[in-house]
């Protein structure tokens, strides 16, 4: 298994960093790191007695979005791997580096640092899924690049327009790819599976965040850092919808 552990990364602008590390410190009940990077950008959520799956990371242009890191212990062999599969090389940092899948978003390959311990359920939700939105002409190509890449159990999701990624258990974040109606830009969201939809809407609503649209069994949210997420109707701990046969789902 060359993937040994998964971050899933709230991208933000910079200048509203600190509304996204209130809110999502909050919402998943953990607590900061010490900031990273030349610009002091990146930032983890820290669980407690548990180990760390979700980071932030201010951006200097555009509104944001989300990506997935993939920690690995040999990262310039999944990153080569990652090359003959169509991604592409964005920058070599030696001992991690920044890729571009064939649709056009960006991920990170990174040292695994012994992570194993998935974080808890807290207050009903769980940040377990990072959504790539894909438009048409592009889908099959990016389910089949991240399929192959990850080697994880491909499932169909709810509607057609969705295919999930399931990885061995343990590891903290599913992957979901969404074909969009429209051809445009890719683009990534983070997903939190809620034993309660409208109670977890409640409470972040609380803490800041507005409602953006309601779907079948899903919930839009713009958080206070301006950036879109989904609260979905699925079991935190199987990351399963309840009483549909085990598929999956999320919105787009």
């Amino acid at each position: 298994m060359m993937i040994r552990w998964t971050y899933a990364f709230a991208d933000r602008p910079a200048a509203r960093l600190a509304d996204a590390c209130a809110f999502w410190t909050a919402a998943t009940g953990t607590r900061l790191s010490g900031f990273r990077g030349d610009g002091e950008e990146f930032v983890t959520l820290l669980p407690e007695a548990t180990d760390p799956s979700v980071k932030l990371q201010g951006v200097g242009a555009g509104d944001g979005g989300a990506h997935l890191d993939l920690c690995t212990e040999d990262v310039r062999d999944l990153g080569t791997r990652a090359r003959r599969l169509g991604a592409r090389l964005v920058a070599d940092h030696g001992d991690w580096a920044v890729l571009r899948s064939p649709a056009g978003r960006l991920f990170c390959v990174v040292p695994w640092q012994g992570e194993a311990v998935r974080p808890p359920v807290v207050s009903g939700s769980r940040l377990d899924q990072v959504c790539l939105d894909v438009p048409p002409s592009r889908y099959d190509t990016e389910c089949a690049f991240w399929a192959a890449l990850t080697g994880w159990e491909q499932r169909a999701g709810s509607r057609p327009e969705f295919t999930a990624l399931v990885p061995p258990a343990g590891l903290p974040h599913r992957l979901l790819l969404q074909r969009l109606d429209e051809e445009g830009p890719a683009s990534a969201h983070l997903d939190l599976a809620c034993a309660d939809v409208s109670a977890v809407r409640a409470r972040h609503e609380e803490l800041g965040a507005v409602l953006v649209r309601e779907g079948a069994h899903w919930t839009v949210m713009r958080d206070p850092a301006g950036g879109t997420y989904c609260l979905t109707g699925r079991d935190p701990q199987t990351g399963r919808l309840p009483d549909r046969g085990g598929r999956d789902a999320c919105t787009g």
